[in-house]
């Protein structure tokens, strides 16, 4: 693994300048040979084909170095996955691209049906043209252009998998890739701001020694390993033999980590305070870069929708039987030590699943087909998914470094139980407001102000200095 590690982490700290290409709204020439040359835009090509043949878990270390700077970050993973005919990273330059389209399939039942099916299309098959690059708020070197298909003619070997069969192909490809390698700009973010919080001092105290200091440093250290431990547990998944669908995962580890950055990011240029809003420092650029996340590879309101109507189809009843595999567990010291620390954690996580196995059944039987429809529902219902998924990882996690000894790793179990807790109770919430006559549930109030406001296509509130007389 160092064989890779080490040359492209000298390449980042020393040949890369983040603040010149954020500036000048481009990566330079000589930057991009440089990447090529480290092979890192082929780094999950097969080595048959010229590429480096990574692991996906392989690729998510890789990408905790290149996530230092947004813009080749972007560049990178796109190089690897998707184009959509808008807002195409690369879309200037690239003479292949991976394209996404609506094709007409018949189903089982003879039905014919719109499905997602992804194509290899070649510049050169001719009808491919690519507009002017995008001004964009942030991960401003890269290269994101419309690109135009006129009647472009794509053999049949050209289709990847099966007609109809896309939609898996750009979740697995683009969701847990992308978002393993995130999460450590946010532990840099979290390194560099707490050295300014253990050294500037306000009314004679150092800022760290302040309690809402300290919980912003706690949030930031727990959202780090939440997405550590989701994003290695996703790609190992996706590195076991026989190509396994984890679009289901990958999508849940885009959202979570997507959400968790952007606060990371916020509440550390908050510490900073007036400083960190200025360009000599780098918190600005990683607040415009970090924003993209929550919109691209999928809008997390869209992700959402997917997640609850894919999860609520198994989730209750497979993450019970594992999680009781799991608990049962080797018979060892190791394993009666790993289940005392981790216990009462342990414990939440099996209860909230049988009780989201529960909700489901009668969410189901209480709004039938019509359940595609309740966005606010089916979000709620992705909110515990995700939360599932996060306590499952961390647990796993937690419970390897006990077992093997890792250093710190008391540190990882206060994390691990600390997180456990929040996610169980936010859960409980949840499901209290998905109950059929929940009285915390606002749903139709908040459905009535939208309304209102959207009629009128304005915020339609009186002034407060208007009056009557």
């Amino acid at each position: 693994m160092n064989q890779f590690v080490a040359p492209v982490e000298k390449y980042f700290n020393e040949e890369v300048d983040s603040k010149k290409i954020d500036e000048d709204a481009k990566i330079p020439a000589e930057t991009l040979n440089g990447l090529k040359e480290l092979g890192l835009f082929g780094m999950q090509v097969p080595e048959e084909y010229g590429g480096l043949g990574l692991s996906n878990t392989m690729y998510a270390r890789l990408g905790e170095i290149t996530a230092l700077d947004g813009s080749i970050a972007v560049t990178l993973a796109a190089h690897q996955a998707i184009g959509l005919k808008m807002w195409i990273s690369n879309g200037g330059f690239a003479d292949i691209m991976t394209v996404f389209a609506k094709t007409e399939v018949v189903d089982a039942d003879g039905v014919t049906k719109d499905k997602m099916t992804a194509f290899i299309v070649e510049r050169a098959f001719g009808g491919v043209t690519s507009g002017l690059p995008e001004d964009k708020l942030g991960i401003r070197g890269s290269n994101t252009c419309e690109v135009a298909y006129d009647n472009v003619p794509v053999p049949l070997d050209n289709v990847i998998g099966e007609v109809g069969g896309g939609f898996k192909y750009g979740q697995q490809w683009s969701r847990d890739d992308e978002e393993a390698h995130r999460y450590t700009t946010r532990v840099s973010w979290g390194q560099m701001t707490a050295e300014y919080a253990c050294t500037r001092k306000q009314f004679n105290k150092r800022l760290s020694e302040f309690g809402m200091i300290q919980e912003k440093f706690a949030m930031m250290a727990m959202n780090a390993y939440v997405m550590e431990s989701m994003a290695y547990l996703t790609a190992g998944m996706m590195d076991r033999p026989g190509v396994p669908d984890c679009s289901l995962e990958a999508a849940i580890v885009k959202v979570f980590s997507s959400e968790g950055s952007w606060v990371c990011v916020s509440e550390a240029l908050q510490v900073l305070g007036g400083l960190g809003f200025t360009k000599n420092f780098a918190y600005e650029r990683y607040l415009r870069d970090c924003r993209i996340l929550l919109i691209f590879e999928g809008t997390n309101e869209i992700l959402r929708m997917y997640i609850a109507l894919t999860g609520m189809q198994y989730a209750g009843k497979i993450l019970t039987a594992k999680i009781k595999d799991l608990k049962r567990g080797n018979v060892s010291l190791g394993a009666s030590m790993l289940w005392k620390k981790l216990r009462a954690s342990a414990n939440k996580l099996e209860q909230s699943t049988f009780l989201f196995g529960t909700l489901v059944e009668s969410l189901l039987y209480r709004f039938g087909k019509t359940i595609v429809d309740e966005q606010l529902v089916l979000k709620r219902v992705a909110d515990i998914i995700i939360n599932l998924y996060a306590m499952t990882a961390t647990l796993s996690r937690a419970s390897r470094s006990i077992c093997i000894g890792l250093r710190n790793h008391d540190h990882e179990v206060l994390i691990a139980n600390t997180f456990c807790d929040e996610a169980y109770y936010k859960n409980n919430h949840l499901m209290m407001q998905l109950q059929k006559h929940g009285t915390e549930n606002n749903d139709a109030d908040i459905k009535k102000i939208a309304k209102q406001v959207l009629e009128k296509r304005a915020y339609i509130c009186s002034h407060p200095l208007d009056r009557t007389f």
